[in-house]
């Protein structure tokens, strides 16, 4: 009888400890889930706002081009006017997509484009008579500048 007492003493102290394993087990096995999920969410929230702002870069790098293009393409048009008649120049200038259109008129080049906030017009004012058009394809472009008798011929080379 003390040697089935003992044995089972012995199996109880066995199961004990195997339940305690256990418990450690499951322990670790919810803690790195807890932990894992909040590292996901995490994750999650970081390429969230890195998506917001990505496209709001996008965008000023896009109007800083287009900027760019119409600052230069008025400066260079107001040289070639009080240069005289004769006077012609071409110039290279980069043009961003999703530009709409480019439209000469009134002593402005008003360009339109979309941005990923919506459609947006910008005026370049010209001190001298311009008109002429531009095409508003994407990339690198060609403009050739002409100075006749009262006004500056703006297109496309």
């Amino acid at each position: 009888m003390f040697i089935i007492r003992n044995q089972y003493l012995f199996n109880l102290q066995f199961l004990r400890i195997e339940m305690k394993k256990r418990v450690k087990k499951a322990q670790v096995s919810f803690e790195y889930i807890v932990i894992m999920s909040f590292v996901t969410i995490v994750i999650i929230i970081v390429l969230g706002i890195s998506l917001i702002y990505s496209s709001g870069i996008k965008d000023r790098i896009k109007m800083i081009q287009v900027s760019n293009f119409g600052n230069k393409v008025v400066s260079s048009a107001e040289s070639v006017f009080y240069s005289g008649e004769p006077s012609k120049i071409t110039i290279k200038t980069y043009l961003p997509e999703n530009i709409e259109a480019i439209d000469i008129s009134n002593n402005n080049i008003f360009i339109s484009l979309y941005l990923s906030t919506g459609f947006t017009k910008i005026a370049f004012q010209s001190e001298v008579p311009i008109e002429g058009t531009i095409t508003p394809s994407y990339g690198l472009k060609n403009i050739e500048i002409s100075s006749d008798e009262n006004k500056i011929n703006i297109n496309d080379a």
